[in-house]
């Protein structure tokens, strides 16, 4: 079992997007995968409640700050857990760090976002004094095409310690067309530039994990 969490303190930086897009692209693969929806607003649950036919893989929710003390319970029949996390440095976020083997820090192409990550990077740092095999990654989400800023986030976010994935995912509409149906973009467009950024990004991550 492996376990990716999605986290950053801002809001609205496509956490979930990534979550539920990882986990969907996962599953396609053919992994076994569980969701926990660690938010306390519960949109990746409200996404899995949106979809009409047979659900991709369970999704449940954990909101609270025990997830590294259950996953090995909660995750044992799976190869791949992927948490969505909490929008807030909180004791929950510290739990989804410490049941983690991969944190994934999104991040859009904003100077604000870019400052905001700096108290995520802390609760990393201080969960690698207890777990020193526990791995970090910028992610580069809602790019916008053809900017200098889309262009220029990779080199701002070189002052922190963790490297910033080169898979990048733009803002596209049909993020928010797949989450209104509980579907993965691969379902509504199977060639899509969206549905080819999330692969490149999932193979990144797998690469990543090892």
């Amino acid at each position: 079992m492996k376990v990716i969490a999605f986290l950053n303190q801002k809001g609205g930086v496509g956490k979930t997007t990534l979550a539920v897009g990882i986990a969907t692209f996962l599953s396609r693969l053919g992994h076994r995968v569980l969701l926990i929806d660690a938010d306390p607003q519960g949109s990746a649950l409200d996404w899995a409640a949106a979809r009409a036919g047979d659900p991709m893989f369970p999704v449940v929710g954990l909101p609270r700050a025990t997830i590294h003390r259950e996953i090995d319970q909660i995750g044992a029949d799976y190869d791949y857990v992927v948490i969505d996390g909490p929008p807030r440095v909180t004791d929950l976020a510290r739990s989804a760090i410490m049941a983690a083997h991969l944190v994934v820090v999104p991040v859009q192409p904003s100077p604000y976002d870019v400052w905001a990550a700096e108290e995520i990077i802390k609760l990393i740092e201080e969960a690698r004094i207890y777990k020193e095999s526990l791995k970090a990654v910028f992610v580069v989400n809602r790019k916008i095409a053809n900017t200098a800023i889309g262009r220029d986030v990779g080199e701002i976010l070189n002052q922190y310690a963790l490297p910033t994935l080169a898979a990048t995912v733009t803002q596209r509409v049909i993020f928010a067309e797949a989450a209104a149906e509980g579907k993965a973009v691969f379902e509504i467009d199977p060639e899509g530039p969206a549905t080819l950024e999330m692969a490149e990004l999932t193979a990144e991550i797998e690469k990543v994990l090892g």
